[in-house]
């Protein structure tokens, strides 16, 4: 089968324990770019012993890894590139399907990749297939500087395949780690969107639906303890976002 050149490009700050998985997952791809937004941990250390290309850009004010991808992604030498987080696993399925794709006639310009959580050990089968649009031609795509924003793609985007077996395995936050992201995620969506006002039934309904949304129409109730705190998970960032919506509100009427 023909071979197709693909970059793997990874965002990091201060990932240094936990990047090693990934790039074992990735040593075997034509190239592995790192993009450090300037880590004070042993994160660049370990990438340079794997071999590495690493990029630095400056972290700054950003709490986030998007304003460096849209460099990092450039920095790559192949036109082909898979972004991949630093806590993610590339299974050897998912680099098989990647070259057959790029193998059939009339492929895309840029693909959605479906994604495994885990969360304590354990695969979240109510996230599945999380689809990330994170296989790309490079030199037609531009990565706005927002959290979690998509990139823009110049030509068609697909999907591969809802299969497990393919999928970018995410191992997961511990619920330290995820209790800090509800707090810069929800500061972020704050930041992102125009919302001004909300009521107290807001307060109340809109975090409640999230949780029974998650819970029982996604199937996070068959899960036991771990569905249930990531549901819940899921219903408090909810509420941090409209509760920070509320205290801008007030704000604002003081002024």
């Amino acid at each position: 089968m023909p071979f197709t050149p693909i970059s793997i490009v990874i965002n990091t700050y201060n990932a240094g324990a936990q990047i090693v998985p990934t790039l074992e997952s990735v040593k075997d791809f034509d190239e592995v770019v790192v993009c450090d937004m300037e880590s004070t941990d042993n994160t660049v250390e370990i990438a340079r012993s794997y071999g590495c290309k690493i990029v630095t850009f400056p972290k700054g004010i950003h709490r986030i890894c998007e304003p460096a991808r849209d460099t990092a992604i450039h920095a790559a030498r192949n036109n082909w590139v898979l972004v991949v987080d630093a806590d993610e696993v590339v299974t050897p399925a998912l680099k098989e399907t990647l070259q057959a794709t790029l193998q059939t006639a009339n492929h895309k310009d840029a693909y959605f990749v479906p994604r495994k959580n885990m969360f304590l050990g354990e695969f979240v089968k109510a996230s599945f297939p999380d689809y990330q649009l994170r296989f790309l031609d490079q030199t037609k795509a531009v990565w706005p500087p927002t959290i979690h924003s998509l990139p823009t793609i110049s030509g068609e985007t697909g999907y591969l395949p809802k299969d497990v077996s393919i999928a970018l395995v995410h191992s997961g936050l511990t619920i330290s780690t995820e209790i800090q992201k509800l707090d810069i995620y929800s500061q972020n969506d704050l930041a992102k969107r125009k919302k001004t006002k909300v009521s107290l039934w807001e307060l109340i309904a809109s975090p409640a639906y999230r949780f029974l949304r998650y819970y029982f129409l996604k199937g996070a109730c068959f899960q036991g303890r771990r569905g249930f705190i990531k549901a819940c998970f899921s219903s408090h960032m909810k509420f941090y976002y409209l509760a920070k919506v509320y205290e801008r509100q007030q704000k604002m009427n003081e002024e």
